[in-house]
Parts: structure tokens; sequence; C-alpha cells
């Protein structure tokens, strides 16, 4: 667990198809526990289960066990090795992530890292060295699977040529950046991120990106907004809002498409569309460091 992320609750609900709802609110999910019993009828993946459980107090780690029917709560987190087929490191602090990761890609277990994969330009090349040495890793925001995002794909061809992508979210850009970035990138076929700029100020994010092509886009991250996240997409012929809503339906894809991944042996997402997303992430966090400069996004190899 990392604080205020739920994914471990979540998405082994969602694998397995049974939730404590009561115990969920209790530790502060009511919004879990709410889209839990809307979908209940879809809960349960055949094809996989959780099985073990770590998390770095036990008492934590039994309440995700008790939570959604966990048969094995370990003691240390290397001690996953042997006893699984893959691992979801369902943590949002990538600071932590490398160390996290390192006994799994080292023993060869496929795992699944939670957003963002990384925040520093070491711990990217980390990954991508791993990845280049034949380990399998999965890396995304599940917005890359939104169904509100998909249904607006269908639509881009009505509105000419694109122009523009505006995007507005809540909280920061370091953990919640990734978000927005992998929705604009799944939407536009994952083009070549170019340049990307920080104009905002900490707390009040506002991103500059340009990609290959000429579009423009612009993320707005503000801590104290109304929750939301969003996108206007602006064509030469017509525009489009899309508002990303049911994060039910896109955890779940996400996990079907690790569950598909790990079965095939590989991940069906290239690392190189997860590592333009996170060279993105980064450049923009150094462009705030260093008062606002441009941060070309083309010299990169990652």
């Amino acid at each position: 667990m990392s604080p205020g992320n739920a994914h471990p609750y979540s998405w082994s609900a969602i694998i397995n198809g049974y939730f404590d709802a009561e115990e969920i609110r209790r530790i502060g999910y009511p919004a879990v526990a709410t889209y839990l019993e809307a979908n209940r009828d879809t809960l349960g993946l055949p094809q996989a289960r959780v099985t073990h459980v770590w998390a770095q107090e036990p008492e934590v780690a039994e309440s995700i066990a008790q939570s959604t029917r966990i048969d094995y709560v370990v003691e240390q987190l290397e001690d996953l090795v042997g006893q699984v087929d893959a691992v979801i490191l369902g943590r949002d602090d990538p600071e932590n992530h490398v160390a996290m990761a390192r006994p799994f890609l080292e023993a060869g277990v496929p795992i699944f890292v939670d957003k963002p994969l990384a925040i520093t330009k070491p711990d990217l090349a980390y990954f991508a060295e791993q990845v280049a040495q034949g380990k399998f890793l999965m890396s995304c925001s599940s917005m890359r699977y939104a169904n509100e995002c998909r249904t607006a794909k269908t639509e881009l061809a009505a509105l000419g040529k694109i122009e523009l992508v505006t995007a507005v979210g809540k909280k920061d850009w370091n953990k919640y950046g990734v978000h927005l970035l992998e929705a604009i990138f799944a939407l536009l076929d994952d083009p070549t991120p170019v340049s990307v700029r920080h104009v905002g100020q900490p707390t009040k994010d506002i991103v500059h990106l340009e990609l290959a092509g000429g579009v423009q886009v612009v993320v707005s991250l503000f801590m104290d907004i109304a929750p939301t996240f969003q996108l206007s997409v602006f064509g030469q012929q017509g525009w489009r809002l899309v508002e990303i809503k049911n994060s039910y339906s896109m955890f779940r894809d996400n996990i079907i498409e690790f569950i598909r991944s790990v079965e095939e042996g590989q991940s069906r997402l290239d690392f190189q569309k997860t590592s333009a997303i996170i060279r993105t992430v980064i450049g923009a966090k150094e462009s705030l460091e260093q008062g606002g400069v441009v941060v070309d996004l083309t010299q990169s190899t990652l």
C-alpha cells in the first residue's frame, strides 16, 4: 500500500470476485466500495486469482486479504518469488518502484508496476535496461483503457486535423500527470513527444507539450479544484469533450490486459509507449525545477 492508493483492495476484488464493503469503507475508501457494489455482477476474472499479498504493515496485509479473499499473507516481499506466476506492484510512489520491483525482475517474475513507473531518469533507465534484457515488465495508467476515450477515438476522424488537446485534472503532476498523458497518448495512437514545458507552479501544474505533427497539448492539474479528469480535443472541423468517470471499467480492462500478457509471455503494451509518457512526466518536472525552460524530448533513447 501507498497512502491514498486503494488499488490493492480494488484490483484484488476485481480479480477474485469478492469484496468486504464494510472493511473497505472502514479503512477510508468509500468510493471504492461504491463502484465495486455497482459492478458486482462483473466482478471476478476466471483466468486468474490473487493468492498472496504483502504490505509493509502486517495489519494492512491482513485487511486486504480478509477483504478480498486472498489465501496467503507473506512476511517479506521477496517471499512472493517462487509462489506466484506474476506480481502486481500496486503502489503509486515511483521513488520506491525500482527497489520493490527488482527482486521480481531479477527472478524473471512478470510484474505490473502501478503508475507512474518512474519519476527520475536513472530509474527509468533501469527499467528500460531490464526490458532490453528480456524481462517482463508492464506499467501504465489505467486511463489508457478508459471506455470514454475509446468511444471518442471512433469519432476523431470527424473532427478533421487535430490541432489542440487540453486536459484538466485534480491533484499533482508527479503522480497524476501520467493519468492524463496516458489518456491523450492512447487517444492519439501514441504520438512521439517533441518538447515539454511546465508553465505553472507547485499545486497548480500547467504543462505545455508539443507532439510530432504539431499537435499542441495543455495539461492542467490543480490540487485545490473539484475532482475531475477531462479532455477536450479540437480539430479543424469539430471538437469533442471527454469526461473520464468509469474507474471500474478501465481498471478491469487494464488488469485483463496484464493477465493476457502473462498468458502470452510478454507485455501486450510496448514499453516504448510507456517510456515516452514517463519521459514526458520527468521532462515537465525538470522544466519546473529549472524555472520553466523548454525540455527537448527528442534526444532521449530510453
